[in-house]
C-alpha cells in the first residue's frame, strides 16, 4: 500500500517553506484571453528562487532531515531545476550537496548548481542509470537521497504553487501543468482537488517523450528511452509509483506538445509578456493553444514550472 501524501500535506509544505520561497505573482495577457477566448492566470514560477518551482518541493523535503542527515547531507539526480533547488536548499540549510547532472545539462543550469556550493557529478544520460548511480554514491556517503519527484515531500511542496494560485484567483475550470516524472502535477493534483473540486486538471508533456499519456492509457507504468525534445526538464523515461497513483487517480488527462509548439510559445511570452520561460515551462500554454481543448469563457490555470534556460540558446531558438 503506497503511502500518499495529501492536501495537508501541501498545508504545512507551505507553513514550512514561507519566508522561504517566493510567493510568486499571477499574471494575466489580455491577448491570451482574446487568443483562447478564456480567462488564462499564469503562475510564475519562473519567478521562483532558483528561477523554478522545484525549490518548493526540495526545500520541504530537506528542511525535515535529522541532525545526523543534515550532517551527511543531500544527494539528487537531475537535469538542472531540481538540482539547483537542492543545492540552494541544502545551502540554506547548512549542509552539504552532491549533484548527479547529465553532460548535456544546459550551462546555465551547471553553472548555478556549483554557484549554489553543490559537488556536482556528470553522467552520460543515454548510457548510464541515474538512479543506480545516485544509489551507490549514497549508500558509499551515507546521504540522503532526494528523487526530482516520486518524493511524498517533495510532492506535497510542489502542490504549495498551485495552491497559492487557486488562493489567490479562486476556483478555475481547467488548470494545465508541465510533466516531466510528475512531482508537479501530482502535488497540484492534491491542492486542487481540495481548492477547485470540479476543476479539471491536465497534465502536459513532450511529444517526444510522451510515457505518462501511455501510462495513464494502459493503466501501468511505462517506461521510455530518454527523449530527445527542447523541453530538458521533461526528459524523463517513467513515472514514479506515487506520482503515478495520484495522477491516475485525480488527474483528467494527459496532453503533449511538439518543440515547435514551446518555441512559439516562449516566443510569446517573451513579446507579448516580457519574461523568460524555459522550454519545459511552456508546456501547459503550448496545449492551451495547439491540444484542441475547448476553453471557451472558462477560467483557465496555467503554469509556468520555471525560466532556467541558456540565454544564447534562448536567442537561438526565438531568431530561428
Amino acid at each position: 500500500m503506497l503511502n500518499l501524501p495529501t492536501y495537508d500535506d501541501v498545508v504545512a509544505a507551505s507553513r514550512r517553506i514561507q519566508g522561504h520561497a517566493h510567493r510568486t505573482p499571477v499574471l494575466r495577457s489580455a491577448t491570451a484571453n482574446q487568443m483562447l477566448g478564456a480567462e488564462v492566470f499564469f503562475k510564475c514560477e519562473n519567478f521562483q528562487r532558483m528561477g523554478a518551482f522545484k525549490f518548493r518541493g526540495a526545500y520541504n523535503a530537506l528542511a525535515q532531515f535529522t541532525a545526523a542527515q543534515r550532517k551527511a547531507g543531500a544527494l539528487a539526480f537531475s537535469s538542472g531545476n531540481h538540482a539547483q533547488a537542492v543545492a540552494l536548499s541544502a545551502r540554506l540549510l547548512g549542509m552539504p550537496s552532491v549533484i548527479l547532472m547529465p553532460t548535456d545539462a544546459p550551462a546555465a543550469k551547471l553553472d548555478a548548481t556549483r554557484g549554489y556550493g553543490a559537488e556536482v557529478i556528470l553522467f552520460d544520460r543515454y548510457t548510464q542509470d541515474r538512479e543506480a548511480l545516485a544509489a551507490q554514491i549514497a549508500a558509499a556517503r551515507g546521504m540522503t537521497l532526494i528523487p526530482p519527484f516520486n518524493h511524498a515531500d517533495v510532492m506535497a511542496g510542489q502542490g504549495t504553487a498551485a495552491m497559492e494560485l487557486l488562493q489567490d484567483v479562486g476556483e478555475l475550470d481547467l488548470m494545465l501543468v508541465p510533466l516531466g516524472g510528475g512531482g508537479l502535477l501530482s502535488g497540484t493534483a492534491l491542492a486542487t482537488r481540495a481548492l477547485s473540486p470540479h476543476c479539471q486538471i491536465y497534465g502536459v508533456e513532450p511529444q517526444a517523450g510522451n510515457d505518462a499519456q501511455q501510462s495513464l492509457r494502459k493503466g501501468e507504468i511505462v517506461h521510455i528511452d530518454t527523449p530527445v525534445t527542447l523541453a530538458d526538464g521533461a526528459q524523463t523515461q517513467h513515472l514514479g509509483p506515487l506520482t503515478f497513483a495520484v495522477i491516475q487517480r485525480d488527474v483528467t488527462d494527459i496532453l503533449t506538445a511538439t518543440d515547435d509548439q514551446l518555441v512559439q510559445a516562449m516566443r510569446f511570452f517573451a513579446e507579448r509578456m516580457k519574461m523568460v520561460v524555459e522550454p519545459t515551462g511552456c508546456l501547459g500554454f503550448a496545449a492551451a493553444c495547439h491540444a484542441g481543448l475547448d476553453l471557451k469563457a472558462k477560467r483557465v490555470g496555467v503554469i509556468l514550472s520555471g525560466g532556467n534556460v541558456d540565454l544564447a540558446r534562448y536567442a537561438g531558438l526565438l531568431s530561428a
